[in-house]
Formats: structure tokens, sequence, C-alpha cells
């Protein structure tokens, strides 16, 4: 098992066709703000909690909107994220005019743990956050001007199309960003990869680590940055959070989360589960991603009737949005691009 990645399945998938999509800047300058401090929640950003179903407390972070407002954003991280370490890019699409929020998973960053520590991440199943997403959708959507938009980092882009599916919400667009629609790893079938899961969670408890992450829990692990992002300091901006707010600390997957992240990614390969989804969708991925597929994410960008796609290459790891500036600029300006065309302001 890979560290602090994802488990097994599905190849990086060299050779890939790139965009279309040009990359060139659009009348409003989405590029990276110097002002712009990685380390602190702006000033005009509030961080507080909601109720999830349940009653579990989920934190989460706003900034107001625009004047007149562009719309309104919800962003949701990947597995062991946490907001944090996209207040770059959350505070851009504020300076841009958009009504921002972004959210934990409940089980990760500071929205508690549900395993048996405080390092392993652990879910019972998939489609608990997919429901916790539908309530929050709905009291977020209600109270915020619209466009309304989803966008989702890696593990947060899988729960977001199990949404999708299920009806749970109905945004005006969607933005994945390596999104988790298949695993990087031994390139086995998928129903292989779940009944080797499966039989682990039966020969040992389902929230034992999958994967060896440190021989110190809470320890980096050695070439990680090689996995996330060719920025040294946008990474360093990760650990920086972690030492400052070290609740934020995440290890491995649970093999209970393996298990159920293989049952969810069948879901969403069956046969007509993404063909009915009529939302724009653009996906961002990399070949050179070694946590997710990429080859997933092309599927899923073809299948959708609505999807489109912007390739990278070897010029970018899996953190895109954290990425240098180059592949950053062209993964910004081809969001924003894509939203002025499939969700023009409305006010």
């Amino acid at each position: 098992m890979p560290p602090e990645g994802l488990s097994p399945q599905g190849a990086t998938g060299q050779g890939l066709p790139k965009s279309n999509h040009s990359g060139a800047q659009t009348a409003l300058d989405r590029s990276p703000s110097p002002s712009i401090d990685r380390r602190a929640i702006p000033a005009d950003a509030v961080e507080s909690t909601w109720a999830a179903p349940g009653g579990q407390s989920i934190r989460r972070i706003d900034w107001p909107a625009g004047n007149p407002p562009r719309g309104s954003i919800l962003f949701l991280p990947g597995r062991g994220d946490f907001y944090e370490k996209y207040l770059e890019t959350l505070e851009q699409w504020h300076r841009a005019g958009w009504r921002v929020t972004a959210s934990d998973w409940r089980g990760q960053a500071g929205s508690g743990r549900l395993g048996d520590d405080e390092v392993t991440g652990h879910i019972g199943d998939f489609a608990d956050w997919a429901e916790d997403l539908r309530s929050l959708w709905a009291e977020w959507k209600a109270s915020t001007p619209a466009p309304h938009i989803l966008a989702a980092h890696s593990m947060g882009g899988h729960v977001v199309m199990r949404a999708l599916m299920a009806h749970a919400v109905d945004p005006d667009a969607v933005i994945m960003i390596a999104p988790m629609l298949g695993m990087a790893g031994p390139p086995l079938p998928l129903p292989v990869l779940h009944t080797v899961a499966k039989l682990m969670t039966r020969i040992g408890k389902p929230t034992r680590p999958a994967w060896k992450w440190s021989e110190k829990p809470g320890e980096i692990p050695a070439r990680r940055r090689d996995l996330l992002s060719h920025d040294g300091e946008r990474y360093d901006d990760e650990l920086w959070w972690r030492e400052k707010r070290p609740e934020l600390v995440m290890g491995p997957g649970s093999w209970g989360w393996v298990e159920r992240a293989y049952a969810s990614s069948r879901a969403i390969e069956a046969k007509g589960a993404l063909e009915g989804i009529d939302t724009p969708i653009l996906i961002v991925s990399t070949s050179a991603d070694k946590l997710v597929s990429h080859e997933a994410a092309v599927r899923a960008a073809g299948r959708l009737p609505h999807g489109e796609l912007i390739a990278f290459g070897p010029e970018a790891h899996h953190e895109i949005l954290r990425e240098v500036d180059p592949v950053r600029d062209r993964a910004i300006n081809g969001i924003a691009e894509f939203l002025d065309r499939v969700a023009p302001r409305t006010t």
C-alpha cells in the first residue's frame, strides 16, 4: 500500500491526450496573488461547525459573497485532507467574487475519528459521507447565492459522484480535481481487489491500518512529497498546519475504508451509473498520478453526458491545486473558463 495514499487499482495512464482547454487567461485574472498567506485563516473567512445526521459536529469555513455575488462554491477535500491546505485556492475564488465554503468529512481533519486511534482513517460506508453531503447541501444552497458549484479533490470527488448518482445534490456545475474514481495500485480487476479487501476485513479488525505509514505514528513518510506536488513551499504549508493544528494529522486508511472504497468504486463503474448525470462536470486529472487512476477519470469524463477533461502529464502530481505555478495556473484558469461557460453569473 502506498504511504499516505490510496490502495490498489488501475495504472497511471501514460500517453493519454491532453484537454482541448488552452489554459489562457480569462477576462478576470485568476493567477495566484502574492498577498495570499497560505498559513493564515483569511480575515474575511469564518470557521465554525455544522451538525451532520446523527449530531456529529463537522468543521466548516465560510467566506462572504462578493458584491455583486458571482455565485457560491462548496469545496470538499480528499482522504486525510483538511481545508487549510486549500486556503490559497479558496481565497482566490473569494476574490473573484464567489461565496466560498469548505467542509471536513466526518471522521477526518478536525472532525473526529471513526476508528480505534487518532491516526487511521475509517468509515462504515461511503454512503454515510454522501448523506452528510446531502444534509450540508440542502442548508448551504438555501442560504447562498446562485449559481451553486460543487468542487472536490480526490476522495471528495468520489463522494460527490456518489451523491450525484443518488440525486442527493443538484449543483449547477461540478469541478473534480484528481478525483478518486479508481485507485492506483495492482492492475487487477476491481472485483478481485474488492474480494481481497473483504477477506482482510474478516481476518482482522476492519479498523486496523491497511498499509504502513511510518515507524512512528504521525511522522511524515519518506518521499511523500513525490506523490503530491513538485512545489516544495506549498507542500511545506501542509506540514506547518499539521504542527500548528495537530488534530488535523491523519495517516493510512483502514481495511474497512479500503473495502468500502472498492465497493463504492464498483457502484460508480456500473453500467448506466454516470450516463444519467446531467450536470456539467469538469474533471482535472494527471497521468502521473500514483494515488488515483487517471484512466478511470478519463473514462468517467467520456461516460458523463456533459463531462469535460483537463489532462496533465508528468508536470503534475496528485495535488494539482497545490502544484507549481504554471501547472496550477492552467488548472485555475481552465476551471474559471468552464464556470463562465456553464454557470454564468445570475446577477
